[in-house]
C-alpha cells in the first residue's frame, strides 16, 4: 500500500508505511545490478528493517496492549511470529534465494500490517488521543549495530525453522 492509499491512515500508518516504502527502496538498491548485491544498501536495508522490526515489537505492540487493558491484539502472536522469521532471513549473506524469501515473506507481513483493518489502523484507532506521543516514540526509536551475515553451518538450519514457525515455505536453495 502506498502512503496515502488508505483513507482511515492516522500518524502511525502513515510513519510507519512510509518507512516500508524507504526499506523496499534500500531493497531494491541493494539488488539494482542483476546478478550481485552492493552490500553497503544491503546493510542499511538490514539495519532498517531491524530498527523497523524493533518499533513495532518495543513500542507499538506493548502500547496496542496496554491500551486494551493487557489484552495482547490477536494478531501480534502472527506478527511476533513473522519478525522472528524476517530477523533470521537477515543473518545469512544475501543470496538470490534469500532475497527472494525476504520479499515473498514481506508481501504477506506488510499486507497485515498495512491493510484495512490491519496493525498500523488498529493502533491508530486505539491510540487516537495518544497517537502524536506513540509516533514520537517510534520517531526516536534508536538506529541498530548490526553484525555482519554469517555464513556459519548453524544459520540456515536456524533460518528453516523460524520460516516455518511462522507458518512460511523454506528456502528452496536451488531457485
Amino acid at each position: 500500500m502506498k502512503p496515502g492509499e488508505n483513507k482511515k491512515a492516522g500518524l502511525i500508518t502513515d510513519f510507519l508505511v512510509k518507512d516500508h516504502g524507504r526499506l523496499e527502496g534500500l531493497l531494491e538498491s541493494a539488488v539494482a545490478q542483476v546478478g550481485s548485491v552492493d552490500q553497503g544498501a544491503y546493510d542499511q536495508f538490514r539495519a532498517g528493517l531491524l530498527r523497523h522490526i524493533g518499533m513495532e515489537e518495543k513500542i507499538l505492540l506493548p502500547a496496542a496492549q496496554r491500551i486494551r487493558g493487557g489484552e495482547p491484539l490477536p494478531i501480534a502472536a502472527k506478527l511476533r511470529l513473522d519478525h522472528g522469521a524476517i530477523a533470521s532471513l537477515l543473518m545469512p549473506p544475501p543470496t538470490a534465494a534469500v532475497i527472494a524469501k525476504i520479499r515473498a515473506v514481506l508481501d504477506v507481513h506488510n499486507t497485515i500490517e498495512e491493510g484495512p483493518g490491519g496493525l498500523y489502523e488498529t493502533c491508530d484507532e486505539l491510540a487516537s488521543s495518544e497517537a502524536a506521543q506513540l509516533l514520537a516514540k517510534l520517531q526516536a526509536a534508536p538506529e541498530l549495530a548490526v553484525l555482519p551475515c554469517s555464513d556459519s553451518p548453524a544459520v540456515m538450519p536456524a533460518v528453516q525453522r523460524a520460516l516455518e514457525r511462522a507458518g512460511y515455505d523454506v528456502i528452496d536453495e536451488k531457485a
